[in-house]
């Protein structure tokens, strides 16, 4: 757990992830434990280059919401971010996403489906959800979100183990991007996307500061507000 961590760079290209592996991460999977064991998803294992071209291809605007919910949560130096203990390093980001005044130059609004990381990417999984589907009397499903959200950790937990690499592609889940991405999947209407697995083996091992909030920042004892200590 300690030493897993998102892979945003490139995948090397000439290491596949053995067909072996993949039904290991799967398995992870099946045994996520789910609300009322409805185990309410899909998951579509996607190698064929030519279809990961066609999903690499995909581009859409990048919403003003995004940008101004991003920044809030961004560091400008590791010292701002060891102190907060939440969010990520602004130095990731595009120039006028750190700096709200400064104007993005053309073609910096458009966001892509991480471009060339998915077109040379050695295997997507792409996983799904039927949002007709509820736990029961779970008032905006928030029990299944959760339940994907334990299939995810369970695969990406798996993935570390055997030493591969995991970054989680978000662009392929709402809007005109989710549209065109299921009509190249062959997803059914009624399925959403609810995340994108990219695994492979990082071509530069990444190694940047990973930063959690102490035990005592988010435990109470009996009361709320009430500190907790070992």
């Amino acid at each position: 757990m300690q030493t897993r961590q998102s892979a945003r760079g490139q995948f090397d290209v000439h290491l596949q992830v053995k067909r072996e592996a993949i039904g290991q991460i799967l398995e992870a999977a099946r045994w996520a434990p789910t609300a009322h064991n409805m185990q309410n998803y899909e998951i579509i294992v996607v190698d064929d280059k030519s279809v990961l071209r066609k999903l690499g291809d995909l581009t859409a605007p990048v919403s003003k919401a995004f940008i101004r919910e991003n920044h809030a949560l961004l560091s400008f130096s590791a010292e701002e971010l060891k102190r907060r203990k939440v969010g990520i390093l602004g130095t990731w980001f595009p120039r006028f996403m750190r700096d709200l005044s400064v104007k993005p130059k053309p073609g910096e609004l458009t966001s892509s489906s991480q471009g060339d990381m998915v077109k040379k990417n050695p295997v997507l999984l792409v996983v799904v959800y039927d949002p007709s589907k509820r736990a029961p009397a779970s008032n905006g499903d928030t029990l299944g979100f959760m339940s994907l959200g334990c299939v995810m950790e369970n695969m990406w937990l798996m993935a570390q183990s055997l030493g591969i690499s995991v970054h989680i592609v978000s662009s392929f889940n709402d809007g005109s991007m989710e549209t065109r991405a299921k009509k190249i999947l062959g997803i059914p209407k009624n399925l959403k996307i609810a995340f994108t697995m990219r695994l492979g083996y990082s071509a530069e091992p990444e190694r940047y500061l990973r930063v959690r909030r102490n035990v005592k920042d988010f435990t109470s004892y009996n009361k709320y507000g009430a500190s907790w200590r070992r």
